[in-house]
């Protein structure tokens, strides 16, 4: 039978006050150790008020030093530490014992998820030579929506018109950018213009994507091996998602071979599907993912090139500013060739402004597609 969390709040509270007038401490100062004590028995302890905070970004655990956060767009130093390694090795145990990872000297390198979705990422000695380090990327409860993230763009109707279009007629799009620029918020706002009555699945290393508005709905996260037991990865993953009839394929970021399946995926009929991953621009990303594909297959480079270009459409790339700001750097048309790439720059942004450059060349899906118009 599982405690009321709100119930236990109550009596930790009321134990606490009473205590509290015994020894005449302020009813400010009983809450404030009740806050603690439900946090450290309910919640993740120290981290809670952090995680609470909607302007805090990223909280950067390292060892026993000030925890370190992203508030704002800005690094910050707090005056909140750890007071032992097992304090915060017991918070990085809860945090993986709620989603089946195992975190200890054999498994000293972690990838995990908070109940909210947010990122942690954990990294333990000997590894990690200053002790423990924790690292939660954490992601807002309500989704941001493509018009709010277009917001200050001066060509913002236009944006919007194209993607609603790009999406609804089925272009196979590819996120990229930098640490941090914002591809996974800007999955999601994409995935709502995805009509819900299509069959969509998610394939993700730690699942951070929130669709809520699709009704046919499959979401799938990868397994590392525990235990003698081996893991299932995310190649795995999109090979069986193939046999499971969905009309899209959303993949969490691509770092390695796994990419092979997902252009596989998008060249066998699943048109629509999306995927991330790192880049320092859209060209540099297309290098990346040849250097990925030859990680699971030799292929001579003018393969690896027409498989790439006949399977994704369009590439976004997105920048953080020093000051934190997130926006589109740009936007380009991927066309079918047989050697070099073949770029068509649709927007740029110039003087920090999203320009449209040229007109799309590739027409015949949203001639498929035109019923939704």
């Amino acid at each position: 039978m599982e405690l009321d969390e709100s119930l236990a709040k109550e009596h930790i509270e009321h134990y606490v006050y009473e205590r509290g007038q015994l020894k005449d401490i302020s009813v400010s100062d009983c809450l404030e150790i009740a806050l603690e004590i439900y946090n450290s028995l309910f919640k993740l302890g120290i981290l809670q008020p952090l995680l609470d905070e909607d302007e805090i970004s990223e909280i950067m655990v390292n060892g026993l030093s000030p925890i370190i956060i992203e508030k704002s767009g800005r690094i910050e130093v707090t005056t909140i530490q750890f007071k032992s390694e097992e304090e915060l090795m017991n918070l990085i145990q809860n945090i993986v014992s709620k989603v089946n990872r195992k975190a200890d000297q054999s498994h000293p390198i972690v990838d995990a998820r908070l109940k909210d979705g947010s990122r942690v990422n954990i990294v333990l000695k000997p590894i990690a030579l200053n002790g423990p380090i924790l690292t939660i990327r954490k992601f807002s409860d309500s989704m941001m929506s493509l018009e709010n993230l277009l917001f200050n763009e001066k060509n913002k109707n236009q944006l919007l018109h194209d993607f609603k279009e790009w999406i609804q007629c089925k272009y196979n799009l590819f996120v990229s950018g930098g640490t941090s620029s914002g591809k996974t918020t800007f999955l999601n706002a994409l995935s709502a213009l995805i009509p819900s009555y299509e069959r969509l699945i998610t394939i993700e290393d730690a699942a951070e994507l929130k669709l809520k508005h699709i009704h046919n709905l499959v979401s799938l996260e990868t397994k590392p091996s525990q235990g003698g037991h081996s893991g299932i990865s995310m190649d795995d993953l999109i090979r069986t998602s193939l046999r499971m009839r969905p009309d899209r394929i959303i993949v969490g970021e691509v770092r390695g071979k796994e990419v092979i399946e997902m252009i596989n995926a998008m060249n066998t009929g699943h048109d629509g599907s999306m995927s991330t991953g790192h880049g320092n621009s859209a060209k540099d990303m297309l290098s990346r993912l040849e250097l990925m594909v030859l990680k699971g297959i030799e292929l001579p480079g003018m393969v690896i090139r027409r498989l790439i270009s006949s399977s994704i459409d369009l590439i976004v790339h997105l920048e953080r500013k020093p000051n934190g700001v997130r926006q589109i750097k740009e936007i380009i048309e991927l066309l079918p060739s047989e050697e070099k790439y073949e770029i068509n720059i649709l927007y740029k942004r110039e003087e920090d402004v999203l320009m449209p450059q040229n007109k799309m060349i590739q027409r015949s899906k949203i001639e498929e597609n035109s019923i939704y118009f």
